[in-house]
């Protein structure tokens, strides 16, 4: 049951920000309400904040950092770390961009344009960071191993993280799996010749 459970709070939790993106792209991020949003998905307010406690969030929202994890951790682990993180990371956006193209573009777009939203994209960044931290090192790593993979992880992510900005800044024009792996190379010329 519990199955059943989460794949209908997974598909309400998408309805709800396909909605909330239609809506932040036709009438403005502060000008669309929560109400507003509850309204075009056809539910209740109280199931959007039950999903979503705030606009932010509505944005924010992925399930791309599990996809990554368990990329990384299929990953052969006697590649180089920075090759590891980087692969799984292009293995899920080349994903993202062939199911989700424009529902990502829109969001990072919006996430790029709004003050509130970058600052909580970065607060994901260091999220999705420690997540990274943990799957390699576990609950009680050795200090120079989590130094190390925070450091090699951190660098992956920034790279990543301007490859995204440019793809949403140039309207999508430019293949995402394309740029990351060129900011990657720009970084870690020796795992992405």
């Amino acid at each position: 049951m519990s199955g059943l459970r989460e794949r209908r709070k997974t598909e309400t939790r998408q309805l709800l920000q396909r909605q909330a993106i239609r809506l932040f792209q036709r009438d403005g991020y502060d000008a669309t309400t929560m109400n507003a949003i509850a309204e075009a998905a056809g539910v209740s307010a109280m199931t959007v904040y039950r999903h979503f406690p705030t606009k932010e969030d509505l944005v924010i929202w992925d399930e791309y950092t599990s996809i990554s994890i368990q990329a990384l951790l299929n990953s052969p682990a006697d590649d180089p770390l920075a090759r590891r993180i980087g692969q799984a990371v292009i293995e899920t956006l080349t994903a993202a961009t062939t199911d989700h193209r424009a529902l990502l573009l829109a969001r990072l777009q919006l996430m790029v344009d709004v003050p509130a939203l970058r600052a909580r994209h970065l607060d994901n960044q260091y999220a999705t960071q420690d997540a990274i931290v943990s799957a390699l090192c576990g609950d009680d790593p050795d200090p120079d191993q989590e130094f190390r993979t925070r450091a090699i992880s951190g660098a992956c992510l920034g790279a990543t993280h301007i490859a995204l900005v440019h793809w949403a800044r140039s309207d999508g024009k430019q293949d995402l799996p394309t740029l990351i792996r060129e900011a990657l190379a720009a970084t870690f010329p020796a795992d992405f010749a």
